[in-house]
């Protein structure tokens, strides 16, 4: 700790963070906070954070939610007063409705200019409480480390999300006399009631097609540990939401995996749901896929396994919540379960979805001269590159639901979607987090021609910072298409969706990475083996044929439910 004299609010900051165990700061400087950035840049102690400068608050605060998503700690950002601020909005929205951990510190000004109309000076608490779980000014100098524990507990609590903590600047430049407080041991929840989970034991085997509904609470390591030892016991159907990708492992996908759910009411995963008789969510969030959307007719038998209390909707009327530790919950249930199989007559018709999964991962058959690759072309040559320890981040577009629906992923937390808030550029920065935290492997992003110009400019930054990162661009030559299809159902044409050309391989130069172009469908896998061996960071511009995704969108029909 530094003199007593010498140790100020900027001090007290990074002392928090330090207590924390915080290994990453993402963010950019301004005046308001530079004494922080000064303390991070230039450390005293070997556990400061790594600074990482990035070139976009918005993209600091996704990268943040990146290492909040894979580690379920909350990831850190850090930017100066007014516009450094508000330009948090879009990240931390996204990281409150999804589910991931950010702790958010912007600069202010100073507590005398706080009403004043001066230099920007705005309400920046006001403006996040509504999309934070915790949002807060620091007034008192010796409450920083008070306030930043507390923001941090909100923050990792269940449903995690994001919180904010605005510190004026004349109180990062105060004098601070308290010692920083130390994490508290984070609260232990039993598992749900034991009564209640051996009745749940009882309406699975008496169900003729229960069906685990798997979402983002259910993704951590303990939970997905859990469940896979259950269905290592219990031949159960599973369902994942898109978050909850990889959490029924290679070794239980063949007997276990029905696909995932998203977006549209029309996969196998939707049939199986609504022929279900019993549907046990397990960690599932309502704005992962709304209920209204699987349980359009209000006839499901829902019962859920939680950590929280569920949201209530006409929709969405559970018979009973188990809510406590979700893997200690799961583990109680695990030994009543043992030896469960389906019925003969269930089995079968699992065995027609298996066989509707298998043939619809298949792509069509296309010219050798062919210059566009089709989706599904894309996504199996990717399949054939991606090893079950790489990280695959998924921007939006239309591409995502292609990717959604026919990528294999077997780790959780190894293929990341933004699905609550559908939101454009996350891809690139949450790449950018899982290399720092996974070195070791690769990392894929994959984004559309649109989107990826929302945080292309990160290039730089994975650039300096030395990452592996193999950025996959489907371009279908200038349109938002994932808007453009959806108008062109809804009205038979489109409108706003159109922009001009970019030159993605010079792009890709012009940042010090290594820009490469599929000329031809033909030659993608030969391009996708020249990408993934070459070290360091490289964008591959693949030419997609999106004419099949009017398809996408089309809704089953009752009867064929």
């Amino acid at each position: 700790m530094a003199k007593k004299e010498d140790y100020r609010g900027a001090d007290a900051i990074i002392d928090s963070l330090i207590n924390h165990d915080v290994k990453y700061v993402f963010g950019l400087p301004g005046a308001k906070i530079d004494r922080v950035f000064e303390k991070l840049e230039h450390p005293e102690k070997a556990n400061t954070p790594k600074l990482i400068v990035t070139r976009h608050e918005q993209n600091a605060a996704f990268m943040a939610a990146g290492i909040g998503r894979i580690t379920g700690e909350a990831g850190v950002v850090l930017t100066t007063s007014g516009p450094g601020a508000s330009n948090l909005a879009t990240g931390v929205v996204t990281a409150t409705a999804e589910g991931d951990p950010v702790l958010a510190i912007s600069g202010q000004v100073q507590r005398a200019d706080l009403l004043r109309l001066t230099h920007q000076s705005f309400r920046s608490a006001a403006l996040f409480e509504p999309i934070t779980k915790y949002s807060a000014e620091i007034q008192e100098p010796e409450n920083i480390s008070e306030v930043l524990a507390n923001a941090y507990q909100e923050a990792t609590s269940s449903k995690q999300g994001a919180s904010f903590v605005s510190v004026p600047q004349d109180v990062v430049d105060a004098p601070v006399n308290s010692k920083p407080i130390a994490p508290a041991n984070k609260p232990k929840l039993g598992p749900a009631s034991p009564a209640e989970t051996t009745i749940l034991a009882q309406e699975i085997k008496s169900a003729k097609l229960p069906v685990l509904l798997v979402g983002m609470r259910a993704s951590s390591p303990e939970v997905t540990e859990a469940i896979r030892n259950v269905l290592a016991v219990a031949n159960i159907p599973v369902v994942e939401t898109f978050q909850g990708a990889g959490i029924i492992s290679r070794e239980l996908a063949e007997k276990n995996f029905f696909g995932r759910v998203g977006l549209f009411r029309n996969q196998p995963g939707d049939q199986l749901l609504k022929r279900s008789d019993l549907i046990i969510t397990v960690g599932y969030d309502p704005i992962e896929y709304e209920p209204r959307n699987w349980n359009a007719e209000r006839d499901a038998r829902i019962i859920v396994i939680d950590d929280a209390p569920a949201q209530i909707d006409h929709n969405f009327e559970p018979e009973k919540e188990l809510v406590g530790d979700i893997a200690q919950t799961l583990d109680f249930l695990l030994p009543y379960m043992r030896g469960y199989e389906p019925s003969e007559d269930a089995q079968d018709y699992l065995n027609t979805l298996i066989e509707k999964l298998q043939t619809r991962d298949i792509p069509p058959v296309v010219d050798d001269n062919t210059v566009e690759s089709h989706p599904l072309d894309i996504v199996q040559s990717l399949q054939n590159h991606v090893t079950d320890d790489m990280t695959v981040t998924v921007d939006v577009g239309s591409f995502y639901i292609w990717m959604a629906r026919h990528f294999r992923s077997y780790q959780p937390r190894h293929l990341l979607f933004s699905n609550g808030m559908q939101t454009l550029g996350v891809a690139l920065p949450w790449a950018i987090s899982a290399a720092l935290l996974r070195p070791e492997h690769q990392v894929v992003s994959v984004a559309g021609d649109g989107g990826f110009l929302f945080s292309g400019q990160e290039l730089e930054t994975a650039v300096r910072l030395n990452l592996n990162i193999v950025q996959i661009i489907w371009n279908d030559g200038g349109h938002y298409d994932m808007v453009k299809f959806q108008e062109e159902i809804k009205y038979g044409q489109a409108a706003g969706v159109d922009f001009g050309p970019v030159d993605f391989v010079k792009y890709a130069e012009s940042f010090g990475a290594t820009g490469l172009r599929v000329d031809k469908a033909a030659d993608l896998n030969k391009v996708l083996d020249q990408a993934f061996k070459t070290p360091g960071v490289v964008v591959v511009d693949i030419p997609v044929d999106y004419s099949d995704n009017k398809a996408l969108g089309q809704s089953l029909l009752p009867d064929q439910l």
